[in-house]
């Protein structure tokens, strides 16, 4: 491992000792996150020991759950121009589509901002736009175009909780990003392995190859300056983790946030740990609020 502030303990057993340890660990974290349904090697939100597609506690299959069909039917049905609804391009001192009770939430000290919206409190599409400015007192001008993006199968939560399916509303900070393939030229602290790795498929039977090749972790329930790989949950397990934004599959996730690989890319060469990026999340009533 690359990233120099993941834990000895954690450090030891991803980089070595027996092929089974490995492999255990490597399963451990991807059914226990952000994933997306069927992942075996990368995420950490749900904490049940069970693999790819075999049933959960209620009997249903990991491809989603009980009602998995019913929650993600509408929601793929979404047109791709409900998804591009126009973002005003003009410098604004707040950001487009976020109230003040939000706003309150972004620290005087960030300059870059990427906001996802989705268009209902149920969906899980989005879009996703990245915005700078000079300083607190600065308008907020688009760094980015407006890109389409996933969220979690059932939607969007103020209060997540493990393999509830749905993505957390607020404003977390990004401080760390890695991946299984080798550091696009990000400043974030990147930790390269092979242990970002998806297996299985998503909730529409779409493969999962490839998703971690590129991931930013969100700050919702960990520990800021770790690899996205770190396994501690400051707020307890019961409150789901590893959310990432990571490289699009063409379906919906499990708790994350979802762009394609060339727009990731693009994303980790932009953000900087000197600007304080953060990204605010959710659906656009609970934004505006």
């Amino acid at each position: 491992m690359s990233h120099p502030s993941v834990r000895p303990g954690l450090l030891r057993a991803l980089r070595g000792g027996s092929r089974p340890a490995a492999a255990l660990l490597v399963g451990g974290l991807l059914l226990a996150g952000c994933g997306t349904a069927g992942t075996a090697g990368g995420h950490h939100e749900s904490t049940g020991d069970r693999s790819a597609g075999q049933p959960d506690a209620a009997g249903t299959s990991g491809h989603g759950g009980q009602g998995a069909g019913d929650d993600g039917k509408a929601n793929r049905s979404e047109t791709r121009s409900a998804l591009s609804a126009r973002i005003p391009d003009q410098a604004s001192p707040t950001l487009p589509g976020v109230g003040p009770r939000m706003t309150a939430r972004i620290p005087s000290t960030t300059r870059q901002a990427v906001v996802v919206t989705g268009a209902g409190h149920d969906t899980n599409t989005a879009t996703f736009r990245l915005y700078e400015r000079t300083d607190a007192d600065a308008p907020w001008r688009p760094a980015l175009d407006v890109w389409p993006a996933h969220n979690a199968l059932r939607g969007w939560t103020a209060h997540h909780m493990v393999d509830d399916r749905r993505s957390p509303i607020g404003v977390f900070s990004l401080t760390d990003a890695g991946g299984k393939e080798p550091d696009p030229g990000t400043k974030l602290p990147y930790d390269h392995s092979f242990h970002f790795t998806a297996y299985g498929r998503g909730f529409d039977g779409e493969p999962l190859a490839g998703a971690f090749d590129y991931v930013v972790a969100i700050n919702y329930n960990r520990d800021p300056g770790t690899s996205p790989l770190d396994l501690d949950k400051p707020m307890g397990t019961e409150r789901g983790g590893g959310i990432w934004i990571h490289v699009d599959h063409g379906g919906p996730t499990q708790g994350c946030v979802s762009i394609s690989k060339d727009h990731i890319r693009q994303l980790l060469r932009t953000l900087d740990p000197e600007s304080h990026p953060v990204v605010v999340m959710g659906d656009a009533a609970s934004l505006a609020s």
